[in-house]
């Protein structure tokens, strides 16, 4: 390229970038720094050797795709967080429904029954859900027969196999199909009470279940 006084269109980046360098910056040009080089190049040039036409129009095609791509990154940028506004809004209105989500334990409260489901991936001839106390000790067993592939629903009505009402609390469930193999645990998933949505740096949505911790939005099964 060619220069004047001995300063070249590269010695003008390397100017940008030492500054950028300096300022604890990415050494990457936004479309002021891009106009602001051009122009000094423009400056610079040999007026004896000034730049070909085609060379200029092409750094001013750059100059606008520039533009346009730092345009449509900020409006994506705003689509993403009127989307998060979007989700964290839905969330809100989850506060006090119940939801079933994945567990391997319940809450006993006030109303005194444990609700869920067992998912059966192929059909048992027996399908049992135990829930176990706090101390590891089968409080109830409850028996559901064969069942066949798919979601298989159960409730606890909170009392021991005695008849006796146990107290409020967090109780574990487990459920076992029998199968020519032999005895297989099976996931279950847990009605839960939301308490509170939380909202983290990353736009991710977290819903606080009341005695069961934390659960993210995407892990949902069901609203009730």
């Amino acid at each position: 390229m060619s220069t004047v006084n001995g300063t070249a269109a590269s010695d003008v980046l390397s100017q940008y970038q030492l500054k950028g360098q300096e300022a604890g910056k990415q050494d990457e040009l936004g479309k002021n720094e891009f106009m602001e080089l051009m122009i000094a190049q423009l400056k610079n040039q040999n007026p004896l050797e000034p730049q070909d036409n085609g060379d200029f129009i092409a750094q001013l095609a750059q100059f606008s795709s520039l533009e346009e791509m730092q345009t449509l990154s900020g409006n994506v940028n705003d689509v993403v967080g009127e989307f998060r506004s979007t989700q964290a809004l839905q969330a809100s209105a989850m506060v006090g429904r119940s939801v079933l989500v994945p567990a391997e334990n319940g809450l006993l409260g006030a109303d005194g029954q444990i609700k869920g489901a067992v998912n059966v991936p192929a059909s048992t001839s027996n399908l049992r859900v135990s829930i176990v106390n706090q101390a590891g000790e089968i409080v109830r067993q409850i028996e559901m027969g064969s069942s066949e592939p798919g979601q298989t629903s159960f409730v606890w009505d909170g009392k021991d196999g005695n008849g006796t009402t146990m107290p409020t609390g967090t109780y574990g469930v487990i459920a076992q199909g029998a199968y020519p193999s032999g005895t297989e645990q099976l996931a279950t998933v847990v009605s839960a009470n939301v308490d509170s949505v939380s909202l983290g740096q990353a736009g991710g949505i977290t819903l606080n279940l009341a005695g069961m911790g934390s659960i993210a939005l995407s892990q949902v099964q069901q609203i009730n």
